[in-house]
């Protein structure tokens, strides 16, 4: 599994898990989780960078119909993980 780390703005580094990726209308998202066991939070990010930038830019996806959408997507995938908000 890879492990990417994010560096946000107002803090040190956060290392989470990549899941699966997918493309959507467009727009790249990844599902991360912070660590490998069944106990692991999971969060679903989407990349907000414009074209062409050299580094990709992550937010979290906080509108409910934007992740009902992409974590049926991701759902169908991954056979073996529930996700719940």
């Amino acid at each position: 599994m890879e492990k990417i780390a994010f560096c946000p703005e107002d803090g040190e580094a956060v290392e989470f898990f990549v899941l699966e990726q997918t493309r959507l209308g467009g727009i790249d998202y990844i599902l991360v989780a912070d660590g490998e066991g069944e106990e692991a939070e999971a969060l679903i990010l989407k990349d907000t960078s414009a074209p062409g930038d050299a580094e990709s830019l992550y937010e979290i996806v906080d509108d409910d119909k934007e992740l009902d959408a992409v974590a049926a997507v991701f759902a169908s995938m991954m056979d073996d993980v529930e996700l719940q908000k």
